[in-house]
């Protein structure tokens, strides 16, 4: 037996793991101990990769659909026939015809500089990805306050003496654009020395459960409740800039803005007592060292770019912006902000907008809320061929059942995937990567957003199969092939004689020696070999005072008070209108999300360690709301809203704020053709067969999904296939 130290590359905390093995088999997956950030902490997920490594269902060879089923074929002719058909398309309709999703973890892999090299070989407006479903208003809120969208406020969980967590779960999610593994624990530690925790949610999770406090928010009422907390700070002459004293603008136009906002009025739209907004505000200020943080919960209101701004703006006027305890900024061993520059220029929104929808453009990708309009409208530009990339947006994007009906209708779709999903199921050709444990690699994106400063490196476990390839390798393959003409042939040519300098390692090492802890710039030099070298990665320290090094505006200072942003607060009244509207014919609850500690978005869901016990993918409903319309727990109810509607169990539970249900998603695996068989078992229905692609984040186009105005009723009996039947 022999022991592997790496980390679990499921979801931003990165956890640090011992795997130990005999022969080519896991043994046990356990923490580890010494790991340079997560002490020991691990999920039930990351003991489940050796599940993934192991499961009889996940692809090892490359597919190809004949006669509506996939066959086995040889890489070389997989690749070959993948990249003629990306060709033909873009040969026949244009280069736009293409697009692309790529879902989230492609920031876990080594694949992510492929990735973005085969999308500019492309040349397609068509990109998409998870990140507009998931976190486009904390880049836009970065993008307008400091300069760059991947500037982001991380709190100082170690240090603070208040954190205030607002549609955040990390008990469970383990924290977004966060690396923060065993935040239950790190809650528990600010507690313990003496500090407060508060959680607004609208749900009382189960990060709530360790807080001091809970505040039950309505859905959407965040900017309201953080406006009446703003207007009490500068009423009140709690406002202080510290550090940034002389680095900020904008203040008078923010205070003029919180004024219009005193909590009796706040109040109204928040769903929260006018009082209790005054003493949030007052303890908040009170506080020696406090952090305000905005989860994805946050992302997914219809003011979510307005929300995130005025959270990073009560952690500025109240002192706590790039400050020891409060909202700092890492300093990661590769400079990922310098690195984006440096490929892709300067940061942008809007250079060019949807073709049917309108929706801007972030940073070379469109919101994927319009991809099925993309696709289903004909005309000049219509998307006919799909890329797909770690993804699975049928399950994880808004009206997923008309998204997959669109999916179906392409000329041409090849997918990179270990499995056959309910998305890749449409594929032509699937290309299948090795699994976590079988590849190694380096991990670049995290330690960007991590709450202390970090470097590891992660070995392969144990060996995948003989003829097998890494996200690197597959899309490397497609690269090379995608040129059209003779101008692209020379292209291909050029790229295969440079693959290997372009190799993940190689590019990573440059990155280390170039970045703020290499030869020249720090004692410690870091390099690839040093790095590999440290089982347990290497503690780079505490964050520390960053920001005015960062900032990227043209004034070098922060904005606090962003034209863009001062101009959709004003539209609050507006839209907290056009909510009540929306409420009409029936549509009297507020869906929310829900994630869970065994469950990783769409594809964790063939583990047999993390699908045991019940069912997990419930409504949850308030006692008042189940009583009023005469439902009792366990009863099998119909969720309907104006797009679709959906069949599932019903849990009833006090945790939820009535007139509010919760949903889960990244269930509905219950469609024909899935290749995941346990996963089928345990179907469940689709939250995103019921969320609204119109329902969006005003500024950048990110799905709304705890905004959506549904109803519930008892479900027909007889019918319990929980499937969607949205448009």
């Amino acid at each position: 037996m022999s022991t592997v130290y790496r980390q679990c590359t499921l979801c931003d905390s990165h956890c640090g793991i011992q795997v130990l093995v005999e022969g080519d088999e896991v043994v046990r997956i356990s923490g580890d101990p010494d790991d340079a950030l997560s002490r020991g902490y691990i999920c039930p997920k990351g003991a489940a990769l050796a599940d993934i490594r192991s499961d009889v269902d996940r692809l090892r060879k490359p597919v190809k659909k004949v006669d509506g089923r996939f066959v086995e074929i040889g890489w070389k002719e997989a690749l070959s026939l993948a990249s003629r058909g990306l060709r033909r398309v873009q040969d026949e309709h244009g280069r736009n015809a293409l697009a692309s999703y790529f879902g989230n973890p492609r920031a876990h892999s080594s694949g992510l500089l492929a990735a973005g090299l085969l999308r500019t070989l492309i040349g397609s407006k068509n990109n998409y990805s998870s990140s507009s479903v998931d976190e486009l208003p904390q880049y836009m809120s970065s993008l307008e306050m400091f300069g760059h969208f991947l500037i982001l406020p991380v709190p100082d969980i170690e240090r603070t003496d208040h954190m205030l967590l607002i549609g955040a779960n990390p008990a469970v999610s383990h924290g977004s654009l966060m690396t923060a593994p065993g935040v239950r624990d790190r809650i528990k530690a600010i507690r313990a020395r003496g500090g407060k925790v508060v959680v607004i949610d609208p749900r009382r999770t189960e990060t709530a459960k360790h807080a001091d406090e809970h505040v039950a928010v309505s859905p959407g009422g965040d900017p309201y409740l953080l406006l009446g907390m703003l207007h009490v700070i500068f009423a009140e002459d709690h406002v202080r800039l510290g550090s940034l004293a002389n680095a900020c603008e904008g203040l008078p136009d923010l205070h003029e803005l919180a004024s219009r906002w005193p909590p009796e009025r706040a109040a109204r739209h928040a769903g929260v007592e006018g009082e209790r907004i005054s003493g949030l505000a007052r303890d908040f200020a009170a506080a020696p060292r406090a952090v305000a943080y905005g989860g994805v919960g946050v992302c997914h209101q219809q003011a979510a770019s307005v929300t995130h701004w005025l959270i990073n703006a009560l952690n500025t006027v109240t002192g706590n912006m790039d400050r020891v305890g409060g909202a700092m900024f890492p300093r990661p061993p590769v400079d990922v902000v310098a690195l984006t520059e440096r490929l892709g220029g300067k940061p942008h929104r809007g250079r060019f907008r949807q073709r049917v929808s309108g929706l801007p453009e972030f940073a070379d990708e469109l919101p994927v809320a319009g991809l099925a309009d993309e696709i289903l409208t004909p005309g000049d530009g219509q998307v006919r061929g799909l890329l797909l990339y770690a993804g699975n947006p049928v399950l994880s994007t808004p009206n997923g059942a008309r998204l997959e009906h669109a999916i179906s209708e392409l000329d041409w779709c090849v997918a990179v995937d270990m499995y056959v999903t309910e998305s890749t199921r449409h594929a032509h050709v699937i290309l299948p990567p090795l699994a976590q444990l079988e590849r190694s690699e380096l991990d670049t994106v995290f330690p960007a957003f991590s709450v202390r400063n970090h470097i590891r490196y992660s070995a392969a476990a144990v060996r995948g199969p003989i003829d097998g390839k890494t996200d690197w390798e597959i899309l490397m393959g497609l690269a090379t092939r995608i040129g059209r003409g003779r101008r692209g042939a020379v292209v291909n040519a050029l790229l295969r004689a440079a693959s290997p300098l372009l190799h993940p390692e190689r590019v990573a090492d440059i990155g280390l020696r170039v970045g703020p802890y290499g030869r020249r710039n720090s004692p410690l030099a870091l390099t690839m070999k040093k790095v590999k070298s440290a089982q347990h990665g290497i503690d780079l320290g505490p964050l520390e005072p960053n920001l005015q090094n960062l900032l990227r505006t043209e004034k070098g200072r922060v904005r606090l008070a962003p034209e863009v942003m001062l101009a959709e607060a004003g539209r609050l009244d507006e839209l907290a209108a056009s909510r009540e509207t929306a409420r009409t014919d029936g549509y009297d609850l507020t869906l929310i999300g829900r994630r869970s500690l065994r469950s990783n978005n769409s594809w964790m869901h063939n583990s047999p360690r993390l699908m045991k016990g019940g069912d997990r993918c419930t409504a949850l409903l308030h006692p008042d709301d189940a009583a009023r319309r005469g439902l009792h727990d366990g009863q099998r109810v119909r969720l309907a809203s104006r797009v679709g509607a959906i069949e599932l169990p019903l849990e009833v539970s006090d945790q939820m704020r009535p007139g509010v249900v919760s949903v889960p998603h990244g269930f509905g695996h219950a469609r024909p053709g899935v290749g995941w068989r346990l996963a089928a078992e345990h179907g469940g229905a689709s939250v995103n067969d019921v969320t609204d692609p119109t329902i969006l984040d005003r500024l950048t186009g990110n799905a709304a999904f705890n905004d959506v105005p549904v109803r519930i009723d008892a479900a027909a009996e007889g019918v319990s296939n929980g499937k969607g039947s949205g448009r």
